[in-house]
C-alpha cells in the first residue's frame, strides 16, 4: 500500500485548502516574507541532494541535455496549460477569490511548485524507496515541509493548490508501482547522481521562488529521466577510457 504516497499527496490538499481559508487573513508583508523563507528551505534542501553528487560531468551532461530536450518540445508550455486548465474549475467553484497577482505571476508561481512538488528528486526518489523497500521515511519526511508550503502557496494562488495532490498522486503511484522494475537497475552512484539532478531542480526552484531569477523549471524535468542512463553509461563506458 503506498501509505507515503497518500500521505504526501493529503498534506498538499489539507495544506491548499487551509491556504485557501486563510489567504484574506494573513498580511501580504507576512505572506511574502514566509515564501523566501521556503524559498531558502529549497534551495537549501537542493545544496544538500547536490553534496553528495558521486559523478558531475553525468549530472551536468543530463541537466543540459534534459533542458534542451524540454525547450525544443515546448514542455514548459505544457505545463503552463495545465496548470491554466487547473485554475479554471477551480474559478468556478470560488468566483469571489481574490488574487493580488498578475495572471503571468500567478501562472509561474503555481508551474513553480508543481515542479517543487511533483518533481522534485527527493519524491520520485522516495516513490521508488517505497515501492521497493516499503520504507515510507523520505515521504513522510517531505510531506511535513510540502503542507507548509502548500499553505503559504494558497495564501497566494487559492485553492488551486490542494489540486496538485492529484498529478503528484498519480505520477508517484505509476513510479510506485515501477519501483521493482527500475530499482534493481539502479547502484549506489546512480541513485547519489539522480538525487543530485534532483538537488539541481530543487536549487532553480527556489530562485524562482525568491524571485531572483525565473529558470525554466519545468523544461528541466526531462534531466530527471535520463540522470540514470547516463550515470551508468558514464560508470561503463566512459570512465574506463578515461
Amino acid at each position: 500500500m503506498p501509505t507515503g504516497i497518500i500521505i504526501n499527496t493529503s498534506s498538499i490538499l489539507l495544506g491548499g485548502l487551509l491556504g485557501g481559508l486563510l489567504g484574506n487573513k494573513l498580511s501580504e508583508r507576512f505572506k511574502t516574507d514566509i515564501t523566501l523563507i521556503f524559498g531558502v528551505c529549497s534551495m537549501g534542501m537542493g545544496i544538500y541532494s547536490i553534496g553528495p553528487m558521486k559523478y558531475m560531468p553525468a549530472v551536468i551532461f543530463s541537466l543540459v541535455i534534459g533542458t534542451g530536450i524540454g525547450l525544443i518540445i515546448h514542455l514548459g508550455e505544457y505545463i503552463n496549460k495545465g496548470a491554466k486548465l487547473m485554475q479554471q474549475p477551480i474559478s468556478k467553484l470560488f468566483p469571489n477569490e481574490n488574487l493580488n497577482m498578475s495572471h503571468e505571476e500567478f501562472i509561474n508561481s503555481l508551474v513553480t511548485i508543481i515542479v517543487l512538488f511533483c518533481a522534485s528528486g527527493t519524491g520520485i526518489y522516495g516513490s521508488l524507496d517505497a515501492g521497493m523497500t516499503g520504507d515510507n521515511t523520505i515521504l513522510i519526511s517531505k510531506s511535513i515541509l510540502d503542507f507548509f508550503t502548500a499553505v503559504i502557496f494558497a495564501c497566494n494562488l487559492g485553492y488551486v493548490v490542494s489540486i496538485i495532490a492529484i498529478p503528484q498522486f498519480i505520477f508517484f503511484y505509476i513510479l510506485f508501482l515501477l519501483a521493482k522494475f527500475i530499482y534493481p537497475l539502479t547502484t549506489p552512484d546512480m541513485i547519489l547522481d539522480f538525487k543530485a539532478c534532483g538537488g539541481f531542480l530543487m536549487l532553480a526552484t527556489g530562485f524562482r521562488m525568491i524571485k531572483v531569477k525565473m529558470f525554466p523549471t519545468a523544461d528541466m524535468i526531462p534531466a530527471m529521466i535520463i540522470i540514470m542512463p547516463l550515470s551508468w553509461i558514464w560508470i561503463n563506458w566512459i570512465l574506463p577510457i578515461l
